[in-house]
């Protein structure tokens, strides 16, 4: 399944909701290009993982870019509910050390202060 986002507020955090997978260049670009479009609209953005079935190494340096890019400009990313496979990809690779994982979106939106609107 190609990858599906879907983008919406809840108070002043930005949701990505991503559906599909997060692999390949074109995918996992087409992300990336996507949060840098967001970047200088917010400062709390949360990546909703609940719908990706699967992220592979490109997804992994596309997301590490995203995480450069989103420091640079003073804004703060957090994940939420990846599935288990996705979370495993991210331990192993170190990911899960220098983002924020949530295991529900709710969470995550607390941790920013927000709730699910």
């Amino acid at each position: 399944m190609k990858l599906n986002l879907e983008i919406r507020s809840a108070d002043d955090v930005t949701i990505v909701h991503c559906y599909g997978r997060i692999v390949y260049r074109d995918e996992a670009v087409q992300l990336s290009e996507k949060i840098a479009g967001l970047l200088p609209y917010t400062r709390q953005l949360v990546l909703d993982l609940s719908g990706v079935e699967m992220m592979d190494s490109a997804g992994l340096g596309e997301m590490a870019l995203m995480l450069t890019w989103a420091r640079a400009t003073g804004c703060s990313i957090k994940l939420a509910a990846p599935i288990q496979h996705v979370r495993n990809v991210l331990e192993l690779t170190n990911l899960a050390s220098v983002f924020e994982i949530h295991a529900k979106l709710e969470d995550a939106l607390l941790a920013f202060g927000g709730q699910l609107a």
